[in-house]
C-alpha cells in the first residue's frame, strides 16, 4: 500500500520508541503501517493515548456488531473521510459484516438490503454526524423500540467515536491506502460509491 500523497503532515515521524512498537504493531495486525498512526507519531502521547482508546472500543458489546459497522460507514460517508471508508469496510468485512451492505451505505435510502432497524441506525449516524448535528426525538424513540439503553448508548458514542477518526483524518488529508483492495470481492464491486473514495 502506498502512502497518502494528498497527508498535510509528514507519514514520517520521529523514531521514538512508541512509534517503533506502533510500526510493528499495525504491521503486524494490518499489513502496513496506518497513516492515522504515522500522523499520531509526531505526538507520542497523542499516539499512546488514541492507541488505548481504540482497544477499550473493542471491548464493547452491547451494541450488534453489524449496527456498529454500518453506523461507522455512514459516519464516515457523511463526513467525507475516504480513508476511513476503506479502512471501515476492510475491517467490517474480514468480522462477517455483509459488503452488500457496507457497499450501499451511500445510498442507503435507495437500497433494499437494509431493515427497518438498520435504516433507523443509518438514518441516526447521518444525522449525528450532520454540523450542526440534526438527530431529533423521534429517531431515538424509534431506535428505543428495538435497542436497549445501554446499546443506544454504545451506538451514539461509536458514531461519535467515528466522527472524530474521520474529522482528524480528514483534516490531515488521508485518504484511502487500499485497504480494501486486500478484500476477496470480484474487482470493481468494491467501490463504495459516493464518498470520496480513491
Amino acid at each position: 500500500m502506498t502512502r497518502s500523497s494528498t497527508a498535510r503532515i509528514p507519514l514520517d515521524p520521529p523514531r521514538t520508541v512508541v512509534y517503533r512498537l506502533t510500526e510493528w504493531y499495525s504491521r503486524r495486525r494490518f499489513g502496513t503501517v496506518a497513516d492515522p498512526a504515522a500522523a499520531m507519531g509526531h505526538n507520542p502521547r497523542v499516539l499512546v493515548t488514541n492507541a488505548r482508546h481504540e482497544m477499550a472500543l473493542e471491548k464493547w458489546h452491547a451494541l450488534d456488531p453489524t449496527l456498529k459497522d454500518l453506523a461507522q460507514m455512514a459516519s464516515a460517508v457523511t463526513i467525507g473521510c475516504s480513508w476511513c471508508v476503506d479502512f471501515g469496510y476492510w475491517v467490517a468485512t474480514r468480522k462477517g459484516t455483509d459488503p452488500v451492505k457496507l457497499r450501499d451505505v451511500p445510498r442507503w435510502r435507495d437500497s433494499d438490503v437494509f431493515t427497518d432497524l438498520e435504516r433507523r441506525v443509518l438514518a441516526y449516524a447521518e444525522a449525528m454526524s450532520a454540523t450542526p448535528p440534526a438527530v431529533t426525538d423521534e429517531m431515538v424513540a424509534g431506535l428505543r423500540r428495538d435497542l436497549d439503553d445501554a446499546a443506544l448508548v454504545e451506538l451514539t458514542m461509536m458514531v461519535a467515536v467515528e466522527n472524530s477518526r474521520s474529522r482528524f483524518n480528514s483534516a490531515l488529508g488521508l485518504t484511502s491506502q487500499g485497504f480494501r483492495d486486500r478484500c476477496e470481492v470480484p474487482a470493481g464491486s468494491a467501490r463504495v460509491t459516493g464518498a470520496r473514495s480513491s
